[in-house]
């Protein structure tokens, strides 16, 4: 079991080394334990800190980085490593379901760590487990004891050599025997090997696997999901039927064994279809209590949205420990100055401030946003838990999947540009593998991929966008929406009309201008995209074909301009609520207002295009205000970083420490690399063998 900690702020937020960084630290506008504590809570800074503080005491936990462990070597430890995350239960059954936010907490402080541990035990414990408690039912629930005392361990089997995110054409079947009340799982071809599935490759005994089901007669009722055992738990050799193997080496996230499978007339027993969505009688009739196939097949891949959801705060991360890396840096790399005795930090020069901080203030943004949206998803699997069948559960149902859809492209995409751009800003040494820059960049390139490739996923939103003006005419109730997402369409017409009236660079530096822009923005996107819908149906192409070409320009930029209003209004609102104390206030409204304005002048050239900018003062006036919340944000960037950023032992970026110490850390690390002093194992070739030039040339 974790220990626990108690005690005073101080002892849950100690002070930092003095050093280098202690000038910025000095001139922050506000207090970085007073922020740590308004933005996560003392409970959760409590659950991080034990949590953080037991993996540095544990040797099993020290770091490797950048060193040459093996694969084989590299999943041992991670699978010991998930083993003794569970020996220390750090979030027992009843904290997930009374602090859900810890589950979060879990995965991501886990990633913080190592990616390849936190998808680990996130794919057994959450993907697997949960998929199981919420798409099955009371008899299904023998098997989560099992999860959590690991007796078996669990993969979510969906994506297929041929098919990933056209789920519907999944080709594994499951047709059922209703003489020994048996479902049969069958891979008709390796084409229809479920492919790229985590802890599938070494690891996992049982599987979610998802199948087409038949009942006798060879009727198709659609993709199910039901639990098959892969692996014998005593032994780890693959059950009968069952081929199961490893994928290789990846981009990243090598801890993790991604696997594949085919199964061969594997047998399972009725009971284990899990049925929430639709059963088989022993007799072989089909049965469920959805009666639209479209609800049914949207609720029975509901753990989809769950894990899209959680990969929006995981990328977030990524974010976070980058921007900490490369501002600490920046606010400690002296390059340059107005004379040539005095040097200044780089922090201090505007092109750095415009390269990072805008990334700063879009993880705050996208944290806030991340932790809202997992929430809601909590309060929508309860509503399924307790059977909801009410139309309001319906349409949260449908806004959880459209914001998830475009939240994971937008988190994974910002993530992906901000990893590159704080590595880029760090020079040379963001490009030492010590530095862990580069591990951020691949580990978080799959999330761009898995649960649903990204521009893929935004025609989710961009459907549920135009089904809305579809279905009734503008400016009606039907644009309310639980989460109130939408709700600004109730003034669609309106907004179309709305043109950029600011008048002055401090008028300019509130996240109020930019929402109203995002507003007129998103309208203006949706009549577009609704017009060229129509447009391209008239001139005879069918909806397959029409859909496809509206994607580019109209549907794609339209669902990111959704989600970029959703979050930029989800911060604002956050940040000018009254329970934000006083110091705190201006700091937080800067940031806001700074992602408010980098991310709208990403589409200057359609503000424009629109008739909402007019003449060169607007776009002018956006470009002086970014560099003027730039400007004023500088001071408190390494106290922000103070809030955001892990410990140094897992942080693990020498450039990126808490003390400052640029040069010293940077250099005792390399010194105390393995063999760096050492002569070449290879140097006789260099210094005996010496090329005859030309031998080798060709005689003819």
């Amino acid at each position: 079991m974790a220990p626990t900690l108690e005690g005073s702020d101080d002892a849950l937020m100690p002070d930092f080394p003095r050093g280098p960084l202690h000038a910025y630290r000095a001139r922050a506008s506000f207090s970085w334990k007073e922020l740590a504590l308004f933005w996560d809570g003392a409970d959760m800074l409590r659950f991080k800190k034990t949590l953080f503080s037991t993996l540095e005491n544990d040797p099993l936990f020290a770091q490797q980085r950048g060193g040459d462990v093996s694969i084989e070597k590299y999943r041992e430890l991670n699978f010991l490593r998930c083993k003794r995350i569970f020996e220390y239960d750090f979030l027992r059954v009843d904290d997930m379901l009374g602090s859900p936010l810890k589950v979060l907490g879990l995965v991501t402080c886990l990633g913080t760590y190592d990616w390849s541990l936190a998808t680990k035990v996130f794919l057994h414990m959450l993907t697997f487990g949960s998929t199981i408690y919420s798409s099955g039912s009371e008899r299904h629930f023998k098997y989560i004891p099992k999860v959590f005392n690991m007796e078996i361990f669990g993969c979510f089997a969906l994506t297929e050599v041929s098919h990933g995110s056209n789920t519907k054409a999944i080709r594994t079947t499951a047709h059922y025997d209703p003489t020994t009340e048996e479902f049969i799982i069958h891979s008709p071809d390796f084409e229809a090997a479920k492919f790229l599935v985590g802890n599938m490759g070494k690891t996992a005994t049982h599987a979610v696997v998802f199948a087409q089901l038949y009942t006798p007669g060879g009727q198709c009722h659609g993709l199910h999901s039901f639990v098959v055992q892969i692996r014998d738990p005593k032994t780890l050799l693959p059950m009968p039927g069952v081929m199961v193997g490893d994928i290789g080496r990846k981009l990243g996230q090598n801890g993790l064994d991604n696997g594949f499978s085919m199964f061969h007339k594997v047998r399972i027993p009725r009971q284990d279809l899990l049925n929430r969505t639709g059963d088989v009688t022993p007799e072989g009739t089909y049965v469920t209590p959805f009666k639209d196939s479209r609800q049914r097949f949207g609720a029975s891949l509901g753990s989809l949205s769950a894990g899209r959801v959680v990969i929006v705060a995981m990328s977030i991360v990524n974010l976070k420990l980058a921007v900490s890396i490369a501002l600490r840096f920046s606010a400690t790399r002296r390059q340059f100055g107005p004379t040539d005795e005095e040097e200044i930090p780089v922090l201090e020069y505007q092109m750095q401030q415009w390269r990072l901080l805008p990334y700063l203030a879009a993880a705050y943004a996208l944290d806030h946003f991340a932790k809202s949206l997992f929430l809601d998803l909590v309060g929508l699997q309860q509503g399924l838990l307790e059977n909801d069948r009410s139309a309001r559960q319906a349409e949260l149902g449908r806004e959880v999947h459209a914001l998830a859809s475009a939240g994971k492209p937008l988190a994974s995409w910002t993530a992906q540009r901000g990893i590159q751009e704080c590595r880029e800003a760090c020079g040379g040494h963001g490009y030492l593998a010590v530095n862990r820059l580069g591990d951020l960049r691949n580990d978080n390139d799959p999330n761009c991929t898995y649960e649903g490739d990204n521009n893929v996923l935004l025609q989710q939103t961009s459907n549920y966008l135009l089904g809305l003006l579809a279905h009734g005419d503008p400016g009606g109730a039907r644009f309310q929406s639980p989460l109130k997402s939408v709700a600004f369409l109730e003034a669609y017409p309106a907004l179309l009309g709305q043109r950029f009236q600011v008048a002055s660079l401090k008028d300019c530096l509130d996240s109020s201008v930019p929402l109203a822009a995002y507003e007129w923005l998103v309208c203006y996107l949706l009549r577009e995209s609704y017009e060229k819908l129509n447009q391209e149906k008239r001139s005879g192409s069918n909806d397959f074909t029409a859909r496809n070409n509206c994607q580019v320009y109209h549907c794609r930029p339209l669902a990111l301009a959704f989600l970029e209003l959703t979050v930029l209004r989800r911060f604002h609102e956050h940040t000018h609520q009254p329970g934000v104390p006083p110091p705190l206030r201006a700091v937080l409204q800067r940031l806001s207002a700074l992602y408010g304005l980098w991310s709208l002048s990403q589409h200057m050239a359609l503000l424009y295009r629109g008739g909402y900018f007019s003449g060169e003062q607007a776009g002018k006036m956006v470009e002086s205000s970014i560099l003027a919340l730039c400007s004023q944000l500088k001071d408190d960037a390494v106290a922000l970083v103070d809030v955001i950023a892990p410990p140094d032992f897992v942080l693990d970026s020498p450039i990126g420490r808490a003390n400052g110490e640029l040069y010293k850390n940077l250099w005792t690390t390399i010194l105390q690399e393995s063999k760096v002093l050492e002569r070449a194992s290879w140097w006789p070739e260099f210094s005996a063998n010496k090329p005859v030039i030309g031998s080798l040339r060709s005689k003819l």
